[in-house]
């Protein structure tokens, strides 16, 4: 029996390493399955972790522009608002020049050509000397408002309309146009 003992040993030898190297064939392919699919995990990770993290630039990137543009914004709106400050205190020098009273004169000139039928100038008291001699020549009366600033009022005779012509008002309502080319010149 021993011999039928050694080759019922060896069958099942034979079956046990067959069985053992099939799994040791199973797991190998298990083994690099698992090593495909964690690569392929891996690779993916990185891959949105590199997309995000260039997300994450694009945003630091758009917020800094953001912030350089708004920063630009702001020191232009405060040149520009010294600018206009400085214009308007300029016009504080001009009662003692000596071409203010021909400046006076054609805001009259000019604020009369719109007003039918004039009846009277109205300008600041310190204006009224500068002022007298060219209303007497219009025949218009001489009228002061401490309101008026560099500048005139004419009245028509009804007293329905008036029309008020001053160099603060002419740069308010100039004061876009203006703007927009001291801009240019400032920055372009």
């Amino acid at each position: 029996m021993s011999k039928l003992g050694d080759i019922l040993q060896d069958e099942v030898g034979a079956e046990i390493a067959g069985i053992l190297s099939d799994a040791d064939s199973r797991a190998e392919m298990l083994i690099q399955e698992a090593r495909k699919k964690a690569s392929a995990r891996l690779a993916a990770h990185r891959r949105r972790s590199e997309a995000e993290t260039r997300a994450a630039d694009r945003r630091a990137q758009s917020a800094a522009e953001l912030t350089v543009s708004t920063a630009r914004m702001q020191a232009r709106g405060r040149v520009m608002a010294l600018v206009r400050k400085k214009a308007l205190q300029a016009f504080d020098d001009l009662p003692g020049k000596p071409d203010y009273p021909e400046v006076l004169q054609a805001l009259a000139e000019e604020a009369m050509k719109t007003v039918e039928g004039p009846k009277a100038v109205i300008v600041h008291p310190s204006d009224k000397p500068l002022l007298s001699g060219w209303a007497t020549q219009k025949g218009l009366d001489l009228r002061t408002d401490p309101g008026i600033r560099l500048g005139v009022r004419i009245v028509s005779a009804d007293g329905k309309r008036s029309v008020e012509n001053s160099l603060p008002g002419r740069l308010e309502r100039a004061w876009d146009t203006l703007a927009s080319a001291v801009e240019k010149i400032l920055w372009e």
